[in-house]
C-alpha cells in the first residue's frame, strides 16, 4: 500500500479499496435495472396487457426519474455526506423494487419505477465522489477502471439476468432480486463506507424546477411523437410543441445558472475544464447507445428467430465477458497510457459493432453471426468507460466531487432517456415504413413474443436492424470529443497531499497561508476537503483553479 493510501486510511479509518467495492455493489444494482426491462418487454405487455410504447415508458420512466435529481442528489451528498445520501437511496430503491414486482398493472409499475429510479438517483453521484475524494489523481486510473467497468457490465448483464429471471421464475423477479441484493449492500456500505466532512451548499430551487421541467417536456415529446404522428396531442398542445418549449425550458436553465447570484445547481465553471466538458460531450453519446441498442436486438431475436428470453439474451454473452475481463486491465494501465487513444479506440469499436450488429439484423443473418459483434461490443466497453471517467475528473479539484460527479452522471442520464426515447420513436416509425400496407403499417403487436405472421419477419427485421443506426451514427460525436481530450494534468497539491480525506477534526489552518509549513506532513493531508466551505460557487471554483496554492509559501 503506498504512503498516500496508509495516510488516506488513518484520515477516516476506512480502506479505500473495500469502501470502493461496497459502493459498487449498489451501483451495480441500479445501472442493471436500466437495461434488464429490455428483456422483459414482450413478457411484462403480455402479462399486463399493454402496448409496446407503454411498456417502454416503464423503462423511460424510470431513466427519467433518475436523470431528473441527479445535479441536486451530488450537492445532497457534499451537504450531508455521501455515505448517508447512498444509504437512503438505497432503501428507497430496494423498497421500490419489491412495488414494481407486486404492481398489477402497467400504470402501476411506471408509478413504481419512478420512485425507483428517484432512489437511483440518490445513490450514483456519491459512488464517483468517494472516488474522487479518497482516491489521488494519479492512483485513480485502476479505481475509475474499475467504476468503468462495473457501468459497462452492468449495462450488458442487465438483459442476460432478465432473461434468466424472466424464463426461470416471471417477470416480477427482475425487480424482487433487487431485495437482497439491496440489503447486502446497505450492510457493506455501513461497515466499509468512510463518513467525509459534510459542507453546506445553498440550493437552487428555481434551477431544480427549470431543469425538471425542461427535460420532462423534451423527452416526453419525442418519446410520444409517433404515438400522435408528431402532430396534435390535445387541443393546442403538439408534440412539437413540447419538445420546443422543453429546449426553450433548459436554456432558461443554463442561462439562470450563469446569472444568478447564490450558488447555482449547475456549477458553469465547471464547463472550462476542457476533459470535463468533452468527456461529458462523450458520455452522453454513450448513454442514448447503451439505452438503446438492447431492445431492437431483444425483439428481433425473441420474435424473428422465436427464442426465448434467456436464448436472446445469451447473444450478448460475448459483450459481458470480454468487457468484465478487460475493463479492470484497462484502467490499470491508464496512467501510461493516454486515455484519448483508449477512449477514442473504445467508442470507434461500439459504433462499428452497432453498425455490424444492425447489418446482419436487417440481412435475417443467423443468430451465430451475431456472435461477432457482440463480441466487438464487449472490447469497446471495456475501453471506453474508464478512460472517460478519468478524464472528466482527474482535473477537477476536491471539493467539487460532488458538482462534477452529479453533472457526469446527469448527462450520462439524459443520454439514456433521449436514447430510450429516441430508439421507441425510430422503431416504431421503421416498421411503419417497412410493413406492407396489407398489414396495418403498424408496429402495436410488435411487443407480443412469437405474434408476427411469417411475412412479415423480414420486414420487422429490417426495421430492427434500421434502428441500430441510431445509437452508432450518435456515437461518431463521441468519437470525435474523444479525440480533443488533452493529456490530464497532475495537479502539485495531489502530489503533496497523496489523497482527499477529510479530517473529522477539520483543519481549517490547513487552508490558510503558510499552514503548509506549520502543519507538518500530516496536516497536508485533506487539506483541500477538509478546508471551510466556500461562500459560494464562484468562491468554490475559484479556489480549485489554484490547485497548489496549499502546498508552500
Amino acid at each position: 500500500m503506498t504512503s498516500a493510501s496508509t495516510a488516506a486510511d488513518l484520515e477516516h479509518g476506512k480502506k479505500p479499496w473495500p469502501a470502493l467495492w461496497a459502493l459498487v455493489v449498489g451501483f451495480f444494482m441500479i445501472l442493471v435495472d436500466s437495461t434488464i426491462v429490455s428483456v422483459a418487454t414482450p413478457t411484462i405487455a403480455k402479462a399486463l396487457d399493454a402496448d409496446i410504447n407503454a411498456v417502454i415508458w416503464v423503462t423511460s420512466a424510470y431513466l427519467l426519474a433518475y436523470a431528473v435529481p441527479l445535479l441536486i442528489t451530488g450537492r445532497l451528498g457534499d451537504r450531508f455526506g455521501p455515505k448517508v445520501l447512498y444509504q437512503v437511496g438505497l432503501v428507497v430503491f430496494t423498497l421500490a423494487s419489491l412495488w414494481c414486482g407486486l404492481a398489477g398493472s402497467i400504470e402501476m409499475l411506471i408509478l413504481a419505477r419512478v420512485v425507483q429510479g428517484l432512489g437511483a438517483a440518490m445513490m450514483t453521484p456519491q459512488t464517483m465522489s468517494v472516488i474522487t475524494r479518497i482516491f489521488p489523481p494519479q492512483n485513480r486510473g485502476a479505481a475509475m477502471g474499475l467504476w468503468g467497468a462495473v457501468a459497462g457490465v452492468a449495462s450488458l448483464v442487465g438483459p442476460i439476468v432478465g432473461g434468466l429471471l424472466v424464463d426461470g421464475f416471471g417477470w416480477e423477479w427482475i425487480f424482487f432480486v433487487n431485495v437482497p441484493v439491496g440489503i447486502v449492500a446497505f450492510v457493506l456500505a455501513q461497515k466499509f463506507v468512510p463518513s467525509f466532512e459534510r459542507h453546506g451548499h445553498r440550493f437552487d430551487y428555481l434551477g431544480i424546477v427549470l431543469s425538471a421541467v425542461g427535460l420532462f417536456l423534451l423527452v416526453f415529446g419525442i418519446q410520444e411523437g409517433e404515438t400522435y404522428d408528431w402532430g396534435t396531442i390535445t387541443g393546442p398542445i403538439s408534440v412539437w410543441s413540447l419538445i420546443i418549449a422543453g429546449i426553450v425550458v433548459l436554456a432558461a436553465f443554463v442561462v439562470w445558472q450563469g446569472v444568478q447570484k447564490g450558488e447555482p445547481l449547475l456549477p458553469l465553471g465547471l464547463f472550462k475544464d476542457r476533459n470535463f466538458t468533452l468527456a461529458n460531450i462523450a458520455i452522453t453519446a454513450v448513454g442514448v447507445a447503451i439505452s438503446s441498442f438492447a431492445l431492437p436486438i431483444m425483439l428481433w431475436a425473441q420474435d424473428v428467430l422465436r427464442f426465448s428470453p434467456t436464448q436472446a439474451a445469451l447473444l450478448l454473452v460475448p459483450q459481458a465477458v470480454i468487457s468484465a475481463g478487460l475493463a479492470p486491465v484497462v484502467g490499470k494501465k491508464l496512467n501510461v497510457w493516454n486515455p484519448r487513444w483508449v477512449a477514442s479506440f473504445g467508442l470507434a469499436c461500439f459504433s462499428g459493432g452497432l453498425f455490424w450488429f444492425g447489418a446482419l439484423i436487417a440481412a435475417n443473418a443467423d443468430w451465430g453471426w451475431v456472435l461477432l459483434p457482440s463480441a466487438l461490443l464487449g472490447l469497446a466497453n471495456a475501453c471506453m468507460w474508464g478512460p472517460l471517467s478519468v478524464s472528466a475528473t482527474r482535473n477537477l479539484p476536491p471539493r467539487l466531487a460532488g458538482a462534477g460527479s452529479g453533472v457526469y452522471n446527469t448527462t450520462r442520464q439524459i443520454g439514456a432517456v433521449l436514447g430510450s426515447a429516441g430508439i421507441a420513436a425510430l422503431m416504431e416509425a421503421r416498421i411503419t415504413a417497412e410493413f406492407p400496407q396489407q398489414s396495418g403499417g403498424s408496429g402495436a403487436g410488435v411487443a407480443q413474443t412469437g405474434s408476427l405472421p411469417g411475412f412479415l419477419l423480414e420486414p420487422f427485421s429490417r426495421a430492427m436492424g434500421q434502428s441500430l443506426v441510431l445509437p452508432a451514427v450518435v456515437l461518431i460525436a463521441a468519437i470525435v470529443a474523444a479525440l480533443f481530450l488533452a493529456k490530464p494534468k497532475q495537479t502539485v497539491a495531489w502530489k503533496q497531499t497523496g489523497s482527499v480525506a477529510t479530517q473529522p477534526d477539520g483543519s481549517a489552518d490547513a487552508a490558510q497561508p503558510g499552514a503548509a509549513q506549520a502543519g507538518g506532513e500530516r496536516e497536508h493531508v485533506g487539506a483541500h476537503a477538509s478546508a471551510a466551505a466556500p461562500a459560494t460557487a464562484a468562491d468554490e471554483l475559484a479556489a480549485g483553479q489554484h490547485p497548489g496554492k496549499h502546498v508552500g509559501a
